[in-house]
């Protein structure tokens, strides 16, 4: 999971595009393809008897692109909608009676608390695990999410493909079990991930807060079966 969080993370950063806004030594305001510029006539003959009607249109052309702007800030906020609400494997009442749950410490400092208690098999080590996770911050602010991309995460527990607090806490998790892993920055993401649009960055060797449920081993129960 490792790889996949920093490709995923690894988007297109959002710039100004030049069509925005531009300027050059004579002037010039460009906004998109609409521009408002001062004759030649009156830029190299100085000030005319029109120098009035020049500073109206200058006053029109900063307004329109004042305008613009606004405009285009507002579009960007979602037309002033409150943002969307990101899928979590713990609601507000799992959050409120996870505060009662004891909290496990295991020797290497990973800490974790069962939100449910799975009946079904452990998963061997090296085997293939589908789980659904929710990756935070200690803040609470989601960097990664596998509920985003509607699919469980596959990959081969105990086998290093992810970060280490991951593969410890899942693997002595069962199916159907869903836990919350406090993981420390040693068993983290050493190199740190970089932030996708709108969500918090991580930095290097910083504790993260993974909520992961374990949907099935495809290989082992295919042999229970």
């Amino acid at each position: 999971m490792a790889s996949s969080l920093s490709s995923s993370l690894l988007l297109p950063i959002g710039s100004a595009s030049r069509k925005s806004l531009c300027a050059n030594r004579q002037g010039v305001c460009c906004v998109k393809t609409r521009c408002v510029s001062p004759r030649l006539d009156q830029i190299t003959k100085g000030p005319s008897n029109n120098s009035d009607l020049m500073k109206r249109r200058d006053v029109m052309g900063l307004g329109f692109v004042a305008s613009t702007l606004f405009v285009d800030s507002y579009g960007a906020n979602g037309a002033g909608l409150p943002p969307e609400e990101k899928p979590r494997l713990c609601d507000a009442s799992c959050e409120k009676e996870l505060e009662n749950v004891p909290m496990v410490t295991t020797e290497s400092g990973l800490q974790y608390k069962d939100i449910v208690v799975g009946s079904g098999p452990s998963p061997p080590v090296g085997f293939q695990v589908a789980a659904n996770y929710v990756a935070m911050v200690p803040s609470g602010q989601i960097f990664d999410s596998s509920l985003d991309k509607g699919l469980p995460y596959l990959f081969r527990v105990g086998s290093g493909q992810v970060i280490k607090g991951l593969d410890e806490g899942i693997l002595s998790m069962k199916v159907g079990g869903k836990r919350r892993l406090y993981i420390p920055g040693p068993l983290a993401f050493p190199k740190g991930l970089t932030s996708a649009p709108g969500r918090p960055r991580v930095a290097p060797s910083a504790p993260v807060v993974f909520d992961v449920r374990l949907e099935y081993i495809p290989g082992l129960e295919t042999d229970e079966e």
